[in-house]
């Protein structure tokens, strides 16, 4: 059976890799995750990965306590830097070659966000993760995730959580929440739901870039997703 994807963008959040912990980076999540990625670039799935960096600190919430908003983003897109460093050192002890690219210049860490760089890598069959945001204040890893799926022209963007899907209301507050497996772009916008923030949600419309909303914290999943047509999550579509 054919892939469905040959390219595909993984957005993670950084509080996932908190896993039990009130604070930092789970080894086993993070250990588990890697396996996942190598399961899919094992079927000559090209990935590319863009991490949040929430576990480790978040830019909006440091500006709402007094700090200033643009050092508090800078700060957030370090943290980025961390979780992605980790994710690549997780993934080369499994021997799944890997690239680091930073939205801004560090070389002793990691290359330099280049477009045509970050493709040929996924073409070599390297995993690519994509850090720092988009190297500008007042953007989330939501937007730099869109972006940079735009630019290396992915097939989707696959949006781990640790909820199943979109719903109608947070399921985890809200038992009777509704479930939906196919959504159109305009809808999440009607209903006003937290897919992303509105941002990236314009780029991936007007891009036509489908998004696939789904929990990566069951094993297999990602899987399911990319290589097995499996109806995992929720699906974001857009009218023709």
């Amino acid at each position: 059976m054919a892939n469905k994807y040959q390219r595909i963008l993984l957005k993670l959040s950084g509080e996932a890799l908190l896993g039990e912990q009130g604070h930092g980076i789970d080894a086993d999540i993070l250990d588990q995750y890697a396996e996942e990625i190598k399961a899919v670039q094992a079927e000559g799935i090209e990935v590319c990965v863009v991490i949040g960096g929430g576990n480790i600190f978040r830019g909006v919430k440091g500006a709402t306590a007094g700090m200033d908003r643009v050092q508090g983003d800078y700060m957030g897109m370090l943290a980025t830097m961390i979780n992605s460093m980790a994710l690549q050192d997780a993934l080369e002890r499994k021997n799944v070659h890997t690239r680091l690219m930073s939205a801004i210049r560090m070389e002793e860490i990691a290359e330099p966000y280049i477009r045509r760089r970050a493709i040929r890598h996924l073409e070599k069959g390297r995993v690519v993760m994509f850090g720092a945001g988009t190297g500008n204040p007042y953007f989330t890893t939501d937007t730099a995730a869109s972006l940079r799926a735009i630019e290396i022209e992915a097939d989707v963007i696959l949006k781990g959580t640790r909820v199943d899907g979109i719903y109608d209301s947070d399921p985890e507050k809200n038992k009777d929440a509704v479930k939906f497996d196919t959504i159109t772009g305009d809808e999440v916008l009607n209903k006003r739901l937290n897919v992303m923030d509105l941002t990236a949600f314009t780029l991936c419309r007007d891009n036509k870039t489908p998004i696939i909303v789904f929990n990566m914290n069951i094993k297999g999943n990602l899987k399911k997703v990319v290589c097995e047509n499996q109806s995992i999550g929720s699906t974001v579509v857009w009218d023709q």
